[in-house]
């Protein structure tokens, strides 16, 4: 997902453009439509110009020398009209939606936030299996009741047939999980699930990070800790998962001002609020491959509107 600008050249008959490096994001095509312009396509999108008109952009992978090159043509509707030349046309590049593993052990609010923007479209991406610590949580009755598998992870010392961490990442990998996403998550990610999922494993705690962070620090223990501290603004982050509790790189906040009447519960429904709409934003920003990497290792995430503004 590490992203550096690329240079597009574009031609009418056959543009080829070196794929290495490219982030799939919006960007500009300028040229005259021909009347009788039309070649195959494996995938199209509908790409708007002005007027009300649509025209469909493809693209086309092909390996060239070891290489990998990405092939743009252009097709011409038939029950269209032509726009203006000379006038800008923007296309907008699709990415391949993303699947998702969610991990929960409790009510799992923060996965029906995500299954439920995926499911109203606003997410392009599909959760394909729940793991959980507790196989009659509330998160895992949701997952059942809307045909999502669910796999017990850790399982109970007693049981014979309970997955090892290595079985764990071959089922993963079966269901081609891209994203692994901890909501409400309270073991410790074993290092082979770390190892087999680099960069793609994030978690959301109550607390803004590096504060109130760790283990034993989880629920509403959190909020108690923020209030009895004195501090005057709390609110969720999103960080990548390392092998420690709570210490991965952070990807996102939001605030959340304390008030001086605030218990623990008050501050605890304030900030899981703020945790459901944040925690969509951000793997809408996974799905669409909108997150890079600044040249010291910090995680940023592209907006949506410009691609050289960062939230």
């Amino acid at each position: 997902m590490e992203a550096q600008p690329v240079l597009f050249r574009f031609c009418l008959k056959s543009s080829l453009v070196p794929s290495g490096s490219i982030v799939k994001q919006p960007f500009s095509l300028k040229f005259p439509l021909l009347p009788s312009l039309s070649c195959p396509s494996i995938q199209s999108q509908n790409l708007e110009v002005p007027g009300g008109a649509f025209y469909t952009i493809s693209i086309v992978h092909k390996e060239v020398c070891s290489s990998s090159w990405r092939r743009i043509c252009c097709s011409r509707s038939s029950s269209t009209t032509e726009p203006e030349e000379g006038h800008e046309v923007r296309a907008q590049v699709s990415v391949r939606r993303k699947k998702l593993a969610v991990f929960v052990s409790g009510g799992g609010s923060n996965f029906r936030s995500i299954h439920e923007a995926s499911r109203r479209g606003s997410l392009h991406g599909d959760v394909l299996v729940l793991v959980t610590d507790r196989s009659a949580c509330g998160g895992a009755e949701y997952a059942k009741n809307n045909g999502i598998p669910v796999i017990l992870f850790p399982t109970a010392k007693d049981e014979r047939n309970g997955l090892s961490p290595s079985d764990l990442v071959d089922t993963l990998r079966k269901f081609e999980v891209d994203f692994i996403l901890l909501a409400g998550y309270l073991k410790l990610i074993p290092v082979e699930l770390i190892r087999a999922y680099e960069r793609s494993i994030f978690n959301i705690h109550p607390s803004l990070l590096p504060a109130f962070g760790g283990k034993g620090f989880y629920g509403v223990k959190v909020h108690k800790a923020v209030i009895a501290s004195g501090a005057r603004f709390s609110g969720p982050t999103i960080h990548f998962v390392d092998e420690h509790y709570d210490t991965g790189r952070i990807l996102a906040q939001r605030v959340v001002p304390v008030l001086a009447n605030d218990t623990a519960e008050k501050l605890a429904a304030r900030v899981l609020k703020e945790e459901h709409q944040l925690y969509v934003e951000v793997v809408e920003a996974l799905c669409e491959e909108r997150v890079v990497w600044r040249e010291d290792g910090v995680p940023l995430i592209q907006s949506k509107e410009n691609p050289n503004e960062y939230c």
